[in-house]
């Protein structure tokens, strides 16, 4: 049973339930950019969110990466385990992109020669800065084993959807994830994986499949997100 709002973010509702160890994540068509200056909506998205994480968090579990995913309820809910996010999001990323070209004075597309992983404080006021691992164990949002823990699993998401997208004509440049601890303390993945927090890149042409396409008044971006849908629940090219 769906019960009280416990949380209310700028993609997703979390409901408390009938039993302490559960929620119900509701995903919404609201679309930001830029730590929320940007926003508006995007028709389908959080029904499309929904059925792309209700459709990889499954294999990745089978891949060795816990997540607090328990199953999918409707086109816009699912069912998940209770977690304490940790303040400390990942990103990791395979192509240059985005702030990372920015930054560093990159060409965006240029290839990297091994995945980076970076880290960020998550918190709005902020606007969610860069951080590195010593920030985050002496403020106290994480570990050392906690941290050790979020970059083996990380990396191993990236190991697991960068053949699936490749599989599928998307070139996968860059993601973000979120990590929660369960009650018992053990570290899963949690959030949702979509083209909200990942950059999609159609592996021949280089068209934007993503949030992107939001971010950069690209147009289209209704089509992008039914694209990636249709490409997740489809065959590996040449199945």
């Amino acid at each position: 049973m769906k019960g009280e709002l416990r949380y209310e973010g700028k993609a997703k509702k979390v409901f408390a339930t009938d039993r302490p160890d559960e929620y119900v994540v509701e995903y919404k068509d609201d679309a930001t950019a830029f730590n929320a200056q940007k926003r508006g909506t995007v028709a389908g998205k959080g029904a499309v969110n929904n059925a792309i994480t209700a459709a990889l968090y499954p294999r990745l579990e089978a891949a060795g990466v816990p997540t607090h995913f328990l199953e999918r309820l409707s086109d816009r809910e699912q069912r998940v385990r209770a977690v304490e996010i940790v303040p400390v999001e990942v990103v990791v990323r395979n192509v240059a992109a985005g702030s990372f070209s920015k930054r560093l004075g990159l060409t965006e597309g240029a290839p990297l020669a091994r995945p980076v992983v970076e880290y960020y404080y998550k918190s709005d006021v902020l606007g969610d800065p860069l951080i590195n691992d010593d920030t985050a164990v002496v403020m106290g949002w994480a570990s050392e084993e906690d941290l050790a823990t979020i970059r083996t699993l990380a990396l191993r998401v990236r190991d697991f959807l960068t053949p699936f997208f490749e599989e599928r004509g998307v070139q996968l440049v860059d993601f973000k994830l979120e990590f929660g601890k369960t009650p018992g303390g053990q570290i899963v993945l949690a959030d949702e994986i979509s083209p909200d927090t990942c950059r999609f890149w159609d592996a021949r042409t280089g068209e934007k499949l993503d949030k992107d396409r939001f971010r950069r008044d690209l147009g289209g971006v209704e089509d992008a997100y039914q694209e990636m849908l249709r490409r997740v629940l489809g065959e590996p090219a040449g199945a």
